[in-house]
């Protein structure tokens, strides 16, 4: 097990070793009279994630919430299993996602449409949460923790629909899920600080992330807590580096689908603009990190297929 990083005043994470790799979903942890978690992973992140409780000397019964940013698996899918051992927790989520929490069904059939045979054993099981211990956060309403600290809730769409961000107002950091794309801490020991957006499958949509970053630009936060992952120190860097990439990645799908191409022509192009970007920055060709781009890009070129073939309405420059 890794040790909960203390990354500010009363908040930690908790590195939930997601598909079994440091550093890829984490689970944070709001310390104080009453304990909130933000994030819990996949159900195979909650040993992690109470073994990271159990380091901080925090039982399970002190956990009084569990906020969720977006019901991908990723992020909630342990969520119910988690919920089995908190039993004074409740479970936080937006109005769009309250519903497939109580009955999962419809995002297992959607995590097997992209993950295939890999889904049992990146995510199984999947248990549902009963409807009473459930709690809708809309935009603008307020969770005071204490004096010092209050969350925010923000609808944030863009990346799913169903999508809330949290500032915390102790730390001024915003937990942006995956609406501010993805901190890739791996280039950090090449001295790269390195972000791109992230378009999975089935509601991404460019305007509108677009204009949840945009957003959070305006609350000017300090930080940042990404679900992929850790905390980044620089917003205004990570918000130019998405916003300059997105177009990228919906005008290169658009011009591949054009011309009769596929999600893994999109996935091909992608990965060989990026590992450029990177090369032309010193990341050498044999570093890890293209190994994680590779599965990265393959999910996002899904989403732009998806988006561009379902529900794209103007050109690849949107």
């Amino acid at each position: 097990m890794k040790i909960p990083w203390k990354l500010a005043e009363d908040t930690y994470l908790i590195d939930g070793m997601d598909m079994g790799l440091e550093g890829r979903t984490g689970t944070y942890v709001l310390t104080g009279e009453n304990i909130v978690l933000v994030e819990t992973g996949a159900s195979l992140s909650v040993k992690e994630v109470k073994a990271g409780l159990q380091e901080l000397n925090i039982s399970l019964d002190r956990v009084k919430t569990i906020i969720l940013t977006h019901i991908h698996l990723d992020h909630a899918g342990g969520a119910g299993l988690l919920l089995q051992d908190c039993p004074n927790a409740e479970v936080i989520v937006h109005e769009k996602g309250k519903r497939h929490l109580i009955d999962p069904s419809r995002l297992i059939q959607g995590a097997k449409m992209v993950y295939g045979t890999k889904f049992n054993e990146l995510f199984d099981p999947i248990v549902p949460i009963p409807e009473n211990r459930l709690c809708v956060k809309k935009e603008g309403e307020t969770m005071p923790l204490s004096p010092e600290r209050v969350l925010t809730f923000y609808d944030t769409p863009g990346h799913a629909k169903h999508h809330l961000g949290i500032h915390d107002s102790l730390t001024n950091g915003i937990f942006t899920g995956d609406t501010c794309g993805i901190r890739y801490h791996q280039t950090d020991d090449h001295g790269l600080i390195f972000h791109l957006p992230t378009t999975s499958p089935n509601q991404f949509d460019p305007g509108a992330m677009e204009q949840s970053i945009r957003m959070f630009r305006d609350v000017n936060p300090d930080r940042l807590y990404f679900g992929h992952f850790g905390m980044g120190e620089d917003p205004d860097q990570t918000f130019d580096q998405v916003l300059e990439w997105l177009p990228v990645f919906t005008n290169t799908s658009y011009e591949i689908l054009s011309d009769g191409g596929g999600v893994l022509d999109i996935q091909t192009s992608l990965m060989n603009k990026v590992s450029s970007f990177l090369k032309e920055h010193g990341i050498p060709d044999d570093h890890h990190i293209y190994t994680i781009l590779k599965l990265d890009m393959e999910v996002c070129a899904m989403g732009l297929a998806d988006y561009w073939m379902n529900t794209g309405k103007q050109t690849g420059s949107s």
